[in-house]
C-alpha cells in the first residue's frame, strides 16, 4: 500500500504544472546545448590553435547560446584568446556615431537636412549642399581620407581632428552630393566633429557619458582616451612568413569612424538596447535600420550606421570592421531576435568575420547554409556550364574555363575562382554564394541560379563565354611612351608608371593596379574588370560599360 501511494505520488508531481515547467526548461536548456554545438562545428575550423583567433557570441531571445573565443590572443607572447578579451572594432564604431547624432537631433541640437557648413562653417563645400545625412549614408561625394593615395605612410602621426579635416577638405567632390554611394570615412569623420561642437563635449567623452555608462558597457571605450580592466588582445597582419604583428596606427585618425575598443559581453549588452529602444524613441531607430534613397529614387543598402541585408531570407542589419590588426562583424536578425559578435585579431585572414557571423547566425534561426565538398569533373563537364548569363540590362556574368578550373566574373568585378560541387553545383570557396546551373530539354545549359543569403538569383544564358584575355610582351620602351598622367574628370587623375617589366595604373585616390599588354596600345587588368586603350597620345578607359576618354596632361 504504501508502495502504491509512493507511486501515485510520484505520477501525481510529474503531472504537477510545476513539474511540467522543470521539463520544459530542461528540454531548453539540452536545446541551447544542442545549438551551440552545431555553431561551434560549424565556425571552429576556421580558427587555429597557434594562429590569430576571435572571441564570438551568439545571443538569442535575449539569452547566450554560444560565448566562446578561438585561437592566439598574442602569438608573439603565445598567450591564447579568452572570451573576454577587448578588441578593436573598427567600423563597427560607426553605429555608435549614428546613435550620437540621433540623440543629438531628438533634442532637437541639430536636423539631418542641416547643411554641414551650419556646424563646420570653414568647410568648403563649394556651392553644394551636403548634408549631416548624407554623411550618415556614405552618399556625400567627399574624399574618403583612407582611399587617398598615401595615406598608409602617415597613420601612425597622432593629428588633430582640425588637422585631419585638413587633409581631406579642399579635394573635389567625388559625385553630387545623395546621388551615389560610396562607403566613407571622411564622412563619419565629420560626424564626430559635428558631434563635439553641438554638444559642447570630446567624441569620446560623449559616448562614455551618454551611452557606454548608462546601458553598463564599462568594457568599451575609445583607444587611446579610455580603457578598462577587460584584458585586450594583440592586432596581427599577415606577412609571408606568418602572422606579425599589425601596422602601427595613431587612434586619431579613425576617431568618430572606427576608434573603439570593445568585447562580444558589451556589444551583445549594446545589442540588448537597441532591441529594447532604449536610448532613442521608435521612429530614430527606424530611420536608422531604413535603406536611404539616391537621388534617382534607388535604394542603397545602408541606413544610418547599419548595412541591410538578408541572412537566408530573413532581414539582417550588420556592420563589418577592418581597421590595422583586427577585423569584426556584428549582426542582428530582428524578426528572429539573434544577435552576433565576431572580433578577430587580424586584418588578413585566415577568418573572414562577416563569414564566420552569418553561418552562426543562419544556423541559430534552424537554416543553416549548405556545406560543399569539391567534386572532381572533367574538362567537358565544365565547358557543358560556361558561358555568359544575363544578371540584368548592362550586367553579365560569365564563366569562363581555365587551366585550374572554373572561375566567374560579374561586370565591373575580378575574376573569381569557383568549385564544383557537382556537375549542376558550384560554390564560391571563403564564400557562403553557390551556383545553380539548369539544363533544358535537350539537356544543355539553359540559365544559372545564384543563391545569395537565401535570394535565388536566376540569370538566362545568352552565350558562349568570350575569350580569356592574353598577356603578350612588348618592350619596356614602347610602354614608357604611354607613362605619364591622363585627366579623365576635373580632379580625376589616372597615372601610368612603369617599375622593371611591370606596368602599373593608379586612379585618384585609388589604389595601385597593374595592367597587362594585349598589345602596343591596348591593356587589360586583372584585379578589376578594365581596358585601357590608347588613340594618339590620349587614352580611353573601358569599364562597367562606359568608354570614358582621358587627356594626356
Amino acid at each position: 500500500m504504501l508502495l502504491r501511494s509512493a507511486l501515485c505520488a510520484a505520477v501525481l508531481l510529474l503531472c504537477h504544472p510545476n513539474a511540467s515547467f522543470a521539463q520544459d526548461a530542461a528540454r531548453s536548456v539540452l536545446a541551447e546545448q544542442g545549438l551551440a554545438g552545431r555553431i561551434d562545428a560549424a565556425i571552429a575550423p576556421y580558427f587555429k590553435a597557434d594562429a590569430p583567433g576571435a572571441t564570438v557570441i551568439v545571443v538569442k531571445d535575449g539569452k547566450t547560446v554560444l560565448r566562446r573565443a578561438y585561437g592566439m590572443a598574442d602569438t608573439s607572447k603565445n598567450i591564447d584568446m579568452t572570451p573576454e578579451m577587448a578588441l578593436r572594432i573598427g567600423s563597427l564604431t560607426k553605429q555608435f556615431t549614428a546613435t550620437a547624432i540621433l540623440m543629438l537631433l531628438e533634442e532637437g541640437k541639430l536636423s539631418l537636412d542641416d547643411d554641414i557648413t551650419r556646424h563646420l562653417p570653414d568647410y568648403p563645400t563649394r556651392g553644394k549642399k551636403i548634408t549631416i545625412e548624407h554623411l550618415l549614408t556614405h552618399t556625400s561625394g567627399i574624399v574618403s581620407y583612407t582611399s587617398k593615395p598615401g595615406y598608409g605612410a602617415g597613420m601612425a602621426q597622432n593629428l588633430t581632428v582640425a588637422q585631419m579635416i585638413d587633409s581631406f577638405k579642399n579635394d573635389p567632390l567625388d559625385f553630387e552630393p545623395g546621388s551615389q554611394f560610396r562607403y566613407n570615412n571622411s564622412g563619419y569623420f565629420l560626424l564626430g566633429a559635428i558631434i563635439e561642437k553641438v554638444s559642447g563635449q570630446s567624441y569620446a567623452s560623449f559616448l562614455e557619458q551618454r551611452i557606454f555608462k548608462p546601458l553598463g558597457m564599462n568594457d568599451t571605450y575609445y583607444e587611446g582616451v579610455g580603457r578598462s580592466k577587460a584584458p585586450v588582445a594583440a592586432g596581427h597582419t599577415r606577412s609571408g612568413t606568418g602572422f606579425g604583428p599589425a601596422k602601427p596606427l595613431s587612434m586619431t585618425q579613425p576617431y568618430a569612424a572606427g576608434s573603439l575598443v570593445s568585447t562580444v559581453d558589451d556589444l551583445a549588452r549594446w545589442d540588448a538596447a537597441v532591441s529594447s529602444g532604449k536610448l532613442l524613441k521608435p521612429a530614430s531607430w527606424q530611420r536608422a535600420f531604413t535603406p536611404y534613397r539616391l537621388s534617382d529614387g534607388k535604394p542603397t543598402t545602408y541606413g544610418y550606421g547599419w548595412g541591410i541585408s538578408q541572412v537566408q531570407g530573413s532581414a539582417a542589419i550588420g556592420h563589418s570592421g577592418g581597421i590595422n590588426g583586427f577585423s569584426t562583424y556584428g549582426l542582428r536578425l530582428p524578426d528572429q531576435k539573434v544577435y552576433v559578435a565576431v572580433l578577430t585579431n587580424s586584418d588578413a585572414g585566415p577568418a573572414n568575420p562577416s563569414v564566420v557571423a552569418r553561418k552562426a547566425a543562419a544556423i541559430a534561426i534552424g537554416k543553416p547554409y549548405r556545406e560543399f565538398t569539391e567534386a572532381k569533373l572533367d574538362a567537358a563537364a565544365l565547358d557543358a556550364v560556361a558561358g555568359t548569363y544575363e544578371v540584368e540590362k548592362g550586367v553579365q556574368r560569365v564563366f569562363r574555363r581555365t587551366a585550374d578550373g572554373l572561375v566567374t566574373q560579374r561586370t565591373g568585378l575580378p575574376p573569381t575562382p569557383v568549385k564544383a560541387a557537382s556537375s549542376t553545383e558550384f560554390f564560391l570557396p571563403g564564400s557562403l554564394d553557390w551556383f545553380e546551373f539548369q539544363r533544358g530539354a535537350d539537356g544543355k545549359v539553359v540559365a544559372v541560379t545564384h543563391h545569395q543569403d537565401g535570394k535565388p538569383i536566376v540569370s538566362p544564358r545568352i552565350g558562349n563565354a568570350p575569350p580569356a584575355r592574353q598577356a603578350i610582351k612588348i618592350a619596356n620602351a614602347s610602354f614608357d611612351t604611354r607613362v605619364g598622367r591622363y585627366e579623365l574628370a576635373p580632379g580625376f587623375v589616372l597615372e601610368l608608371t612603369r617599375e622593371g617589366d611591370r606596368y602599373f595604373a593608379q586612379a585618384t585616390r585609388q589604389g595601385k593596379l597593374e595592367i597587362f599588354p594585349m598589345s602596343e596600345t591596348a591593356f587589360f587588368a586583372e584585379r578589376v574588370d578594365a581596358e585601357i586603350s590608347f588613340e594618339g597620345q590620349d587614352l580611353v578607359l573601358k569599364q562597367g560599360g562606359r568608354n570614358t576618354p582621358g587627356r594626356k596632361l
